[in-house]
C-alpha cells in the first residue's frame, strides 16, 4: 500500500541539522506515528513520503521553509525576571510554554542577566537545512476516528523517543505564527517534558 492522503504511517528516522551532527533518532526508541496529509509533520519531509510504501528507505534534504521557517530575530526578547513568578534557578537551555497575544507559546532561554531573561521564541532548527534517514515500517488506511481527529490512535505513541501527549502538541507541534512578539508579562510556564515544541520530526498531535 502507498502512502496517500488518509493513509496511518509508521516510519522511524533519523535527523541531522545544517552541519551534518546527528539531532535525534528513532531507531533506538518507538517508532513514529502519523497521519499523512493531516499536518503531522513538517512540509518537506510528509512530501517526500508521499507515495512511499512499507520497506522503503530515503533520505531527504528539507529546505527551511519546507521545514521550521526562516529564523526571526523579532522573537528573541527580553522578559522581566519578574514573568516567571515564582520558578527558581532559571539557566539557558531552560524551555517554557509562554503567554503571549497569540496565546501559548514555547521559548527557550538562551541568557539570564540580573534582572531580566532573554528567551527565544524561534523553533530551535528554524532557519536551517535539515537531513532525514527515514525507513517506512507500516502503512494502513486510517479509521474514521483518526481522521476525524486528525491524528492516529496508538497507545504510547512516541516521536523521536517522547511520549506523546494530544494537549498542545508535541515534537514541533501547533502551527508556527513568526508574528509579533514571543512573551508577555503573564506568568511563564515551565513545558512539559516531550510538549515543549522542539523535537525535530515536526508532528503536530
Amino acid at each position: 500500500m502507498k502512502i496517500t492522503e488518509k493513509c496511518a504511517v509508521s516510519i522511524h528516522y533519523r535527523l541531522s541539522d545544517a552541519k551534518g551532527q546527528l539531532v535525534e533518532s528513532s531507531f533506538e526508541g518507538e517508532p513514529m506515528l502519523y497521519l499523512h496529509g493531516a499536518e503531522n509533520m513538517i512540509p518537506g519531509l510528509e512530501a517526500a513520503l508521499e507515495g512511499k510504501e512499507q520497506g522503503d528507505v530515503l533520505d531527504v534534504t528539507v529546505d527551511a521553509e519546507q521545514g521550521y521557517g526562516a529564523y526571526h530575530d523579532g522573537l528573541c526578547q527580553e522578559v522581566p525576571l519578574s514573568a516567571f513568578g515564582d520558578i527558581e534557578d532559571i539557566v539557558p537551555g531552560m524551555r517554557f510554554i509562554a503567554e503571549t497575544e497569540m496565546g501559548q507559546r514555547p521559548v527557550q532561554v538562551t541568557e539570564v542577566k540580573d534582572d531580566v531573561v532573554i528567551v527565544d521564541g524561534n523553533h530551535p532548527l528554524a532557519g536551517q537545512t535539515l537531513s532525514f534517514n527515514v525507513e517506512v515500517l507500516e502503512v494502513r488506511a486510517a479509521t474514521e476516528e483518526e481522521v476525524a481527529h486528525g491524528h492516529i490512535h496508538a497507545a504510547g505513541s512516541s516521536c523521536g523517543g517522547h511520549e506523546h501527549s494530544h494537549e498542545g502538541g508535541c515534537c514541533g507541534g501547533g502551527e508556527h505564527n513568526h508574528e509579533g512578539g514571543c512573551c508577555s508579562d503573564d506568568e511563564a510556564k515551565e513545558a512539559k517534558e516531550g510538549c515543549d515544541g522542539n523535537g525535530g520530526c515536526g508532528c503536530r498531535h
